[in-house]
């Protein structure tokens, strides 16, 4: 039977156990503080990290993968027995992650199998929202062709919410797209963000105070739900306390939900989104 190899990047946040119990190859991105180098998930573990953001004086870097990274993660997957290889990652506009994957995958051509790369257009727990979809598909014995399908369907249908405590990480690091011109910290606005379907970060909603910013995006979800059940992960910059009110949220909101993981917000995407981020993303069940 054919073997379907899947590969995703750091960003999609789902930690190192997940990706050995779900046998996916995952290819890190890299946060620099100063001279020193960690890779995402693998060297600088979230809490780790948003202690050393607090401490720096700076902010600190973010480095993508080369496409020799992508292509020797290719290599051994297709010398493990893999026919084809399905490639999904974070939003292309905001990093050069998708394109070094993509430059990887012509390195294959010549194969019988192919390398297939997905731009999801989202980050973190909306990303690792696509790979579970990829993976259920494997799981379930699609081809490749099909988990391809898939995923790209889930991409259509995936949509993702957050709230930043500052707007300041985003802005400094060149991540915050539609959403640079807002006067976040003029009478206590709080933006709920999201990302629009070319996969840049634009206001949704702009609403005073943190607390009234969660009940809107709960209201939403909740709205967005009355046409059917939802999937929500949950997304936090290590702060359980706020997933757990924004879920408390939902569910006093009326949401019709079912949670499917409460996750930690990893370096590199917390490199833009700061201490205090919280958020969900969402798909059809």
């Amino acid at each position: 039977m054919a073997r379907v190899g899947i590969v995703c990047d750091s960003t999609c946040d789902l930690g190192l156990d997940w990706f050995a119990e779900h046998d996916v190859a995952m290819v890190p991105l890299k946060v620099l503080f100063g001279d020193q180098t960690f890779l995402d998930w693998i060297d600088l573990a979230p809490e780790e990290f948003y202690q050393r953001l607090i401490a720096s004086p700076t902010l600190p870097k973010t480095s993508q993968p080369s496409p020799e990274d992508f292509r020797q993660a290719y290599a051994k997957l297709f010398e493990d027995g893999c026919t084809d290889i399905v490639s999904i990652h974070l939003t292309s506009p905001l990093s050069g992650t998708y394109e070094s994957a993509i430059a990887a995958s012509t390195l294959f051509e010549d194969r019988p199998g192919a390398v297939r790369v997905v731009d999801t257009r989202l980050v973190s727990q909306g990303t690792a929202l696509v790979v579970k979809k990829a993976v259920e598909a494997r799981d379930a014995g699609k081809n490749a062709e099909e988990i391809e399908s898939i995923a790209n369907e889930a991409v259509k249908g995936c949509h993702m919410f957050f709230i930043l405590d500052t707007l300041e990480y985003l802005v400094k690091g060149g991540r915050a797209g539609r959403a640079s011109g807002l006067a976040a910290s003029v009478l206590n606005i709080k933006p709920v963000l999201t990302f629009n379907e070319e996969g840049t970060i634009e206001p949704f909603k702009k609403v005073k105070g943190f607390r009234k910013a969660m009940q809107e995006l709960a209201a939403h979800v909740a709205e967005v739900s009355k046409t059917g059940r939802l999937r929500v992960a949950m997304l936090h910059a290590c702060r359980p306390d706020l997933a757990d009110e924004l879920i408390a949220a939902l569910e006093a909101a009326g949401a019709d939900f079912e949670l499917d993981s409460s996750g930690l917000v990893g370096s590199v995407i917390g490199t833009y989104a700061g201490p205090g981020a919280v958020g969900c993303a969402y798909i059809p069940v």
